[in-house]
């Protein structure tokens, strides 16, 4: 693979675990510029640089300039989190009569995946390909019993550009036993660059749902149906800007110091529009669409400046958000949501696209 700019695919060390693997950076070539990085510990989108409305290029993901920040602090930068994506309610949950118990890595509950989910797992790079659509295959074997979750879990992510900028996502998973699985990518996006000292509250939003799910003070679900957005600080079914109301004083933006809140996905067929998001500064739009039932809105409320990212640059509040998709918090716990297990003999499969453009077109 050559590593000339003109190549579609660049490969190249990128650092090394403490074990010593090496740990390369695989760079997919779109048009104008655009380019995804992708490093295997975490199977994670390290950089995505994108053309803005004059032109320019930046990259609008949080991450690190170098390996030894993707070690140092647990941030989920652009990872892939898995097992289970978000929470499930007491570390807990029943699967055919069997008690699973699970790591406990956020108060009481367990968080994407538990203590050392698949953020932070160096994958196997399984093939990279340059002709066609440029893409990298990456793999990774769970075992049973890891982070308590019962059965061997084979994985894959195949990252893919499917358009000029445009990055597919793709997430499959086989078991030998009955579990739960829910995969998702974590960026977090800033569509002005990382670079560019402002934060996403004028970013403009629009997620094509009608509910959400209210949670408690530990971000669980409540019991009962999904909450109606209509009237709240959560409708954005139109075009909003982020921070147009993200200071009402409503109890759930209070719970999450913001917003961190899964929104119901229309049911359909395929992949489809999740979300559009738009930069006015920047004149950058990003449209996230996806097979998945819910969207995981989270306004970056905890970013505290206590760690730097690319350019030694300190994130705080709201200097970037995410757009998870994925299935609904706590589904195991909760038979009256769409469900996330997955029998021995069937494939779980699941696609996120990121399509980018700029608003001259």
């Amino acid at each position: 693979m050559t590593s000339s700019s003109e190549a579609r695919v660049e490969r190249a060390p990128f650092g090394a675990m403490p074990d010593g693997r090496t740990v390369e950076r695989i760079i997919l070539r779109g048009a104008h510029g655009f380019e995804a990085g992708i490093i295997p510990y975490g199977a994670a989108v390290q950089s995505l640089k994108v053309p803005d409305g004059a032109g320019g290029i930046d990259d609008i993901v949080l991450g690190h300039d170098a390996f030894d920040g993707y070690l140092a602090r647990r941030q989920y930068f652009g990872a892939t989190v898995g097992r289970y994506a978000n929470r499930i309610a007491g570390a807990r949950f029943s699967i055919d009569g069997t008690q699973v118990t699970l790591d406990a890595n956020n108060g009481p509950n367990a968080l994407h995946g538990g203590l050392e989910g698949f953020d932070r797992k160096l994958w196997r790079i399984e093939s990279v390909a340059e002709q066609g659509e440029p893409a990298v295959v990456l793999t990774y074997v769970s075992a049973d019993g890891e982070c308590g979750y019962p059965g061997r879990l084979d994985v894959r992510v195949i990252y893919r550009l499917t358009g000029p900028m445009e990055l597919s996502m793709i997430y499959e998973a086989t078991t030998d036993r009955p579990t739960v699985v829910n995969m998702t990518n974590h960026s977090f996006f800033n569509l002005n660059g990382v670079l560019s000292s402002t934060n996403i509250l004028d970013h403009h939003l629009m997620i094509p749902a009608d509910h959400f799910l209210a949670v408690d003070a530990t971000a669980i679900p409540l019991p009962g149906p999904p909450a109606s957005v209509a009237d709240t600080p959560f409708d954005f079914r139109q075009m909003v800007a982020v921070g147009a109301r993200i200071r009402d004083n409503h109890e759930q933006m209070r719970l999450g110091r913001g917003y961190d809140h899964n929104y119901c996905l229309p049911a359909g067929d395929g992949v489809r529009l999740a979300a559009r998001l738009e930069a006015p500064q920047s004149g950058r739009v990003f449209e996230l669409l996806t097979d998945q039932v819910g969207l995981q809105f989270y306004s970056g409320n905890l970013l505290d400046g206590s760690t730097s990212g690319k350019g030694g640059r300190l994130h705080r509040q709201s200097d970037a958000l995410c757009l998870e998709p994925h299935a609904w918090p706590d589904t195991p716990n909760r038979p009256d949501f769409p469900s996330a297990r997955l029998d021995p003999g069937e494939v779980y499969r699941r696609t996120i696209v990121y399509r980018f453009a700029t608003a001259s077109g």
